[in-house]
C-alpha cells in the first residue's frame, strides 16, 4: 500500500457510525469552530467521496456499516514537505549530533553520492516503505522532493518515481550546489534553470529552493523560482530554517503556496505571511532532530498567519514520517493549541498544497479519514509516542 496510490475506488456505501468526536474542518457544521466538531456522529463514504456528515442517529441507509464504537474521526493527514526519493543512511551523523560530537561526513552531499548510486527499483522500492509507514500513522495525502540528485538525469528520475506515488511532485534542483559545482555556482543556477527545468518539469507539480546561507541566495532563489513559473510551475521555498534572510519575503512576492520552516521571522516577515495567501509551513522533526530553535508558531497565528504542519521526512535532519509526533511537538513546544495543530497537520497542509478536496471530512471531499483508539483528537498530544490511528480510509478505501 502506498499514501496516494491510484489503485481502484470502492463503488459502494459504507456508513461509519457511532464515531465519538469527529473533525470535520467545516465551520458550518458542528460546533462551528474551525474544526467543525460534531459529537456522536457518523460519516457516509460513497465511492471515494464523502457525501454525508451529521449525528449518528441520523445517519442514512447505505450498503455496509462500521461501528467507530466511540473512536474519534479525523482527515487523513496531509503531509505538504517531505524528501522521500533518495538512498543511504546517515545514523552516524545524527549519533554524532546528538552526542556532541563534531561530524564531517558531508550532510546532504552523502545523500546525493548514494541515491546518485542507487537503482530506480531501490529508490521506488524505499519510497514505497516510508509511504506505507505513514499511511498507518494516518497520512492519506503527501508532497515529496528530488533534490538528491542534482544532475538533470537523477532529477528527472526521482521525479518520474515520485510521480509513480503522487500527484503532488515537486522539483528541488536548487536544494544545494553539488560539488561538480562548486567552484562555480553561477553555473548551477543555469543548469537548474535550463537543461534540469526542462527535463524535470512535465513530471512536477512545484517548484522548491533551498534559500539560505550556504545554499541560494534571494537573487539566485528568484531566479530559479521565476524560470520554474514559466515553467507552469507553481513555487514554494525552503525559507528562513537557520538565519534571517529573503526568503520568506521572496515566497510572499512570488505567490507561493507556502514558505517552509520560517524558524527564524522578523516582524516584516510575519505581516507578510499574514497578508498574503502563502502558507506558513513549520516542519517540527527538523528542530527536534537537530536541536535548533523552535519556530513561535503562536506568533504567526496570532497575526493571522495559516499555518501548517508537516513532517519534512528526510535523511538527514528530521528522519519522521510521523504527523501525530509533530503534532504533539506543535504543542508542547511552538504554542499551538491541540485544535490549531490538528487543523494544520490536515487543512492547513491541505492549503499549503492549494487543495479543497482533502484535509477535511465534508460532503465533496475526498474520503480520507483516520480513526484513532481515542474518543478525542486531543488525545495525538496528550499520548504522544502512542500509536492511536487504529484505521484510515484513503479515496473511500480502507487502508487498514
Amino acid at each position: 500500500m502506498t499514501a496516494d496510490s491510484t489503485r481502484p475506488t470502492s463503488t459502494s456505501s459504507t456508513a461509519i457510525v457511532n464515531i465519538a468526536s469527529l473533525v470535520t474542518n467545516d465551520p458550518s457544521l458542528g460546533d462551528g469552530t474551525s474544526l467543525g466538531l460534531i459529537q456522536d456522529a457518523a460519516v457516509v463514504i460513497d465511492g471515494d467521496r464523502v457525501s454525508w456528515v451529521g449525528e449518528s442517529s441520523k445517519a442514512p441507509a447505505t450498503d455496509n456499516r462500521v461501528d467507530a464504537a466511540g473512536r474519534a474521526a479525523i482527515p487523513g493527514f496531509v503531509d505538504s514537505h517531505s524528501h522521500l526519493v533518495f538512498a543511504g543512511d546517515r545514523t552516524r551523523e545524527f549519533n554524532a549530533r546528538m552526542s556532541g560530537r563534531s561530524y564531517t561526513a558531508g550532510g546532504i552531499r552523502t545523500t546525493v553520492a548514494a541515491t546518485r548510486a542507487a537503482a530506480d527499483d531501490v529508490l521506488d522500492a524505499n519510497l514505497v516503505r516510508y509511504l506505507d509507514e505513514a499511511l498507518r500513522q494516518g497520512t492519506t495525502t503527501f508532497e515529496t522532493k528530488s533534490g538528491y540528485g542534482l544532475t538533470v538525469e537523477d532529477e528527472a528520475r526521482a521525479l518520474r518515481i515520485a510521480a509513480r506515488h503522487t500527484e503532488e511532485v515537486t522539483f528541488l534542483g536548487a536544494h544545494i550546489v553539488p560539488p561538480d559545482f562548486a567552484d562555480d555556482p553561477a553555473g548551477y543556477v543555469g543548469l537548474v534553470t535550463g537543461e534540469m527545468l526542462d527535463a524535470c518539469a512535465p513530471h512536477a507539480r512545484w517548484v522548491d529552493v533551498f534559500c539560505e546561507k550556504g545554499a541560494f541566495d534571494g537573487d539566485q532563489a528568484r531566479r530559479i523560482l521565476t524560470a520554474g513559473k514559466a515553467k507552469g510551475l507553481t513555487p514554494r521555498v525552503h525559507a528562513n530554517q537557520l538565519s534571517y534572510g529573503p526568503g520568506v519575503q521572496l515566497a510572499v512576492e512570488l505567490d507561493a503556496a507556502s514558505a517552509d520552516h520560517c524558524t527564524h521571522l522578523t516582524a516584516e516577515d510575519v505581516d507578510a505571511l499574514a497578508g498574503s495567501a502563502t502558507v506558513a509551513t513549520l516542519l517540527p522533526g527538523a528542530e527536534f532532530s537537530t536541536r535548533a530553535e523552535w519556530p513561535d508558531a503562536r506568533r504567526l497565528l496570532d497575526a493571522g498567519a495559516t499555518v501548517a504542519l508537516s513532517t519534512d521526512c528526510n535523511p538527514g535532519s528530521s528522519f519522521t514520517s510521523s504527523m501525530p509526533f509533530c503534532i504533539a511537538l506543535a504543542v508542547r513546544d511552538m504554542g499551538m493549541t491541540p485544535d490549531e495543530a490538528i487543523w494544520s497537520a490536515t487543512a492547513g497542509g491541505a492549503a499549503a498544497l492549494r487543495r479543497t478536496d482533502v484535509g477535511r471530512i465534508t460532503p465533496g471531499a475526498r474520503a480520507d479519514l483516520a480513526l484513532l483508539d481515542a474518543p478525542s483528537h486531543v488525545h495525538l498530544a496528550y499520548r504522544p509516542g502512542v500509536p492511536l490511528v487504529d484505521a484510515v480510509w484513503q479515496r473511500g478505501v480502507r487502508r487498514r
